[in-house]
């Protein structure tokens, strides 16, 4: 029972200072974690008993599939990871250590090397396989910019697991396996989600999908087609292009337009001398990024801004991406800020990368690589030569479906689960190889599957709040009821503990509200913040053999005979 006289607990009445989403805002005021440092937080009791609950929803699932639980160390060698890349292309995001003698270590931020070289030391024979191991454990990450709160820290629990197979067809049927047990713990969770086509970035691999809790203030963006249903995060996002034959254009052609370092300043002045009809979608952006430290430019329409995040993930191998900033400017005079146009990239020595909606054949006004002067009539494939198209180009809301060109939708969510089908990469790296049917060698295949599961917690709560504070589904919450004894003489709080205790004995799990110095008005708040889903008040209503039973959810109050409440309680938390 948790007697909250007793309990290692204490609410707040304020938001924290840097609080920017309702699940950091409410888990800190409810007293289940508090911050420690940027992206690091301690789980108090009633946090530390939700985020287990989850764990012991997830576990139950992972081993209803037959998958099998190990457990790895977070303190990790160098020498795997430098085996399969990852210690150079995690980049900046690796926590990295050294040992007393030199050693070089990280912290783990996932594990396939690890479970790729057990699975190696430990099986031999296709008979050993298919094989699906997994873990719930901390991992750790270098956040650049770690906010709102728990859903994205440098320290976190996640269920990852690994499945070993001897052919790709092995492997889709433990992809599915997976498939299918996530949304089995997701519905458990009560968590809605969307299952989405991803990208497998760092990770390697082929097939990739996200589970996506649809959230308003979600970091991740995702798109749905209500013709088809196709839906993928914008990172996997396509852009379906015209592929039209374009008309030739005249030489290119200097203009003289002062003081346009912008777009907007640009087209007015294209308007003013230059014959007018001109929009942002005429002119070509050329953004400039250090990848990996080597310069390079990427083109967009004049109407639309560089998404960073899905520029990145869609230049594989390129671990850190940064714009230019003024010091890089000022270091590289060439490049004339406002004014760098894509015919000198060769010169300039810039590697050029386009959006695919950059076509060949388009022609554009763009910078002349001189200040205060641009370029018109500057064509693709006759001016300049792109290296290489990459989806750069934020998504919005209207732009054609990649399957059947209709409008899409866009929508905001937490990432909470990614499943991919990682093939061979690991395995080839770390020479895991088993003896087929006919004694040779086989490299195995592999799956890689993962869950936030302290992220969940966030998303839940999401999800789940209202104006009051926390409402937790029953399975995770840390309670199943909350009672709350109210007055002042002995005969509430002692007919409170009675009935706790003869729920308890009946396995329901009970918080109770026995504290004696806290006014009536407070312990209410206090439950309506700390979110166990049905409240039973134990006070006035005792001179006419009553209690009050209040549904979190619903957000309904009636009144039970305190004679029938043990077996109407029971019903209520299915019992």
């Amino acid at each position: 029972m948790l007697q909250m006289s007793r309990l290692f607990l204490r609410t707040l009445r304020d938001d924290p200072a840097d609080a920017e989403v309702a699940s950091h805002r409410l888990l800190v005021r409810a007293g289940y974690i508090r911050r420690v440092a940027a992206g690091i937080y301690s789980w108090l009791p009633l946090g530390y008993l939700t985020l287990r609950n989850i764990e012991r929803v997830v576990r139950e699932e992972m081993d209803k599939a037959g998958f099998q639980e190990v457990h790895f160390p977070a303190l990790l060698p160098r020498e795997p990871y430098e085996a399969t890349s990852r210690w150079d292309d995690y980049g900046s995001d690796l926590f990295r250590l050294q040992d007393r003698k030199g050693g070089d270590y990280l912290l783990g931020p996932t594990h396939e090397e690890m479970f790729t070289l057990m699975v190696k030391g430990e099986s031999s024979s296709y008979r050993d396989l298919p094989l699906t191991l997994y873990q719930i454990q901390t991992k750790y990450r270098d956040e650049p910019r770690p906010r709102s709160g728990i859903i994205r820290g440098r320290e976190f629990v996640m269920k990852d697991s690994y499945s070993f197979d001897i052919d790709d067809a092995g492997l889709e049927k433990s992809y599915q396996d997976h498939r299918a047990a996530y949304i089995k713990t997701f519905e458990r969770l009560g968590l809605k989600y969307a299952i989405v086509s991803a990208m497998s970035g760092a990770m390697g691999g082929s097939k990739s999908e996200e589970f996506l809790a649809p959230c308003e203030t979600g970091e991740d963006t995702y798109v749905l087609c209500p013709s088809c249903g196709f839906a993928a995060n914008v990172e996997a996002m396509s852009t379906k292009v015209s592929g039209k034959k374009y008309p030739d254009v005249p030489a290119l052609e200097a203009l003289d337009t002062p003081n346009t370092p912008t777009i907007d300043s640009l087209v007015d002045v294209l308007n003013k001398n230059y014959g007018g009809g001109f929009t942002a979608a005429d002119t070509l952006k050329n953004i400039l990024l250090f990848a990996d430290g080597e310069p390079i430019s990427v083109l967009v329409p004049g109407d639309r801004e560089v998404d960073l995040k899905r520029l990145q993930a869609n230049l594989p191998g390129v671990s850190e991406l940064r714009l230019f900033e003024e010091e890089d400017f000022a270091k590289n005079p060439k490049f004339v800020k406002g004014y760098v146009g894509p015919q000198d990239a060769q010169a300039l020595g810039l590697k050029l990368y386009a959006d695919p909606r950059v076509e060949i054949g388009s022609s554009w006004v763009t910078g002349a690589n001189k200040s205060n002067t641009h370029a018109r009539y500057v064509q693709n494939g006759r001016d300049f030569k792109v290296e290489k198209y990459v989806e750069a180009a934020e998504v919005r809301a209207g732009d054609g479906c990649p399957q059947c060109d209709t409008a899409v939708v866009i929508d905001r969510a937490i990432e909470i689960g990614h499943i991919f089908q990682l093939g061979r990469k690991y395995a080839k790296a770390l020479d895991l190889t088993v003896l087929d049917s006919d004694g040779k060698p086989n490299v195995v295949t592999m799956g890689s599957y993962g869950i936030g599961v302290s992220r969940a917690v966030a998303a839940i709560a999401e999800q789940s709040h209202d104006q009051l504070g926390l409402r937790w589904p029953r399975e995770i919450s840390p309670a199943d009821i909350h009672i709350v004894a109210t007055g002042k003489e002995d005969l509430p709080f002692d007919t409170a503990f009675e009935l706790a205790q003869k729920l308890e004995a009946a396995g329901v799990r009970v918080m109770l509200d026995d504290r004696r110095d806290a006014s009536p008005g407070v312990k209410f708040k206090d439950a309506e913040l700390i979110g166990i889903p049905t409240i039973v008040i134990v006070g006035k209503g005792l001179a006419n053999g009553v209690v009050e039973v209040r549904d979190r959810w619903a957000g309904t109050s009636s009144e039970i005979s305190l004679e029938d409440a043990e077996t109407q309680l029971l019903k209520m938390v299915g019992k």
